[in-house]
């Protein structure tokens, strides 16, 4: 698996997370982010079974999505 560093949250005070991943095997993405505890949010997502998580990015880091750097015209 080859995992390449997309960006970090710019704003993030401790400096680590979230994060967002490519993975060019797979050919998906891997988000680190913050865990949703919050029942009344959770509550209004679909069924998430138990081999799957949900977490949070904040908006701003859209930017780093593969996506967005090629309408750019960015490569890795």
């Amino acid at each position: 698996m080859a995992l390449h560093k997309l960006g970090k949250d710019p704003e993030s005070k401790s400096g680590g997370s979230p994060t967002i991943y490519l993975d060019d095997e797979k050919d998906s993405y891997v988000v680190q982010g913050w865990r949703i505890e919050d029942e009344d949010r959770l509550k209004q997502l679909d069924d998430i079974p138990g081999h799957e998580t949900v977490v949070e990015i904040p908006r701003r880091m859209v930017q780093f999505f593969l996506e967005m750097r090629r309408d750019e015209g960015t490569d890795l």
